[in-house]
């Protein structure tokens, strides 16, 4: 079944017709790989691993410089990460560009008007199913540097380290309240073979790379936007890791003495929990003998009792009015 996004853009089809196509943005079915089925010329951009990975020919990756007749983007929540990949995509193009903007109203989709109006013709041309569906027309090519999106922060918690991050990336301006307790809790050993999963901006690998240089760091995300901002918040801080892209454990191969998250709760914004029920269901396969899982969640998250379910048991390190740290042993 495809989206209600997809399912305007069906209504569209004349607009697509004889053209090459260039999917990017927040895509979450087979519509363009259905298009390409029937005989249309289709590029797929994601920044989104999950996706990237079940669909064929996508190109996975923080920028893309490839172009086409008709560019399709699917709207985020995340206006930085918006204005981010818009900006990129018609920075590679010429002017009489044509683009189609979908996006559900409740994701701030509107917006679109004030922010591609400087740089040529917008208009909606369609609304549906909770839906806006635009068409742009470039006159003016925007400018476009990665350098100017990049942010950087400190925090006491953090003692030296300079975490850097590019827009839509998880804590990518400041410490999040339950990393901050999470961290807290790193008071003794933690094993030689840590796996940050959910990594974002690198935040808990990084701190723990600084604070126990020994350790042999992976850190793993979905999001390409956080792969490249963990890489950086390495390098710049001097630090050993390895990054992975991978859909929870999809790419994981490795056994670890300590699984250690913040795992994300919201898918667009509507909660999900599927991707932390993941991690809590297979963490044990990948954890040596005596190995831990340790994560932090907002307290009203039901994770006790599939902690339970999964280890036989589970301990509560730290809890705020707001977040509780979990941790169970292989």
């Amino acid at each position: 079944m495809i989206s209600a996004q997809s399912q305007v853009l069906e209504r569209h089809l004349s607009l697509l017709q004889n053209k090459t196509l260039l999917f990017a943005g927040v895509l979450q079915d087979e519509f363009p790989q259905k298009l390409r089925e029937a005989g249309s010329s289709v590029l797929i951009w994601s920044v989104y691993f999950d996706y990237a990975r079940k669909q064929s020919a996508v190109s996975f990756g923080t920028e893309f410089d490839g172009g086409a007749d008709l560019l399709i983007y699917y709207w985020s929540k995340n206006k930085q990460e918006v204005q981010f990949q818009l900006m990129q995509m018609l920075a590679n193009s010429r002017p009489g560009q044509q683009m189609l903007i979908i996006g559900e109203n409740r994701c701030g989709v509107r917006s679109v008007e004030k922010l591609l109006a400087p740089f040529g013709d917008i208009a909606k041309i369609d609304g549906a199913r909770r839906c806006g569906l635009y068409h742009f027309e470039l006159k003016s090519v925007p400018q476009f540097k990665t350098t100017a999106f990049w942010q950087s922060y400190r925090h006491p918690q953090l003692a030296d380290l300079c975490i850097y991050s590019l827009p839509g990336v998880f804590s990518a301006v400041q410490l999040d309240a339950g990393t901050d307790l999470l961290l807290s809790t790193l008071d003794g050993k933690i094993g030689k073979k840590v796996l940050d999963m959910g990594c974002g901006a690198g935040v808990i690998g990084s701190y723990i790379q600084r604070r126990y240089p020994e350790t042999e760091l992976t850190m793993a995300d979905i999001h390409a936007m956080a792969l490249t901002s963990a890489e950086r918040t390495l390098a710049e801080n001097g630090l050993k890791g390895k990054v992975v892209a991978s859909d929870v454990f999809s790419h994981i191969e490795e056994k670890f003495d300590l699984i250690i998250s913040n795992p994300p709760f919201h898918d667009g914004i509507d909660t999900a929990y599927y991707a932390v029920e993941a991690l809590i269901r297979h963490a044990r396969a990948h954890l040596r003998p005596g190995g831990e899982l340790r994560i932090v969640a907002n307290a009203f998250l039901p994770y006790p009792d599939l902690l339970d379910a999964c280890f036989g048991s589970h301990r509560l390190l730290a809890k705020t009015g707001k977040f509780k740290v979990y941790s169970a042993r292989a």
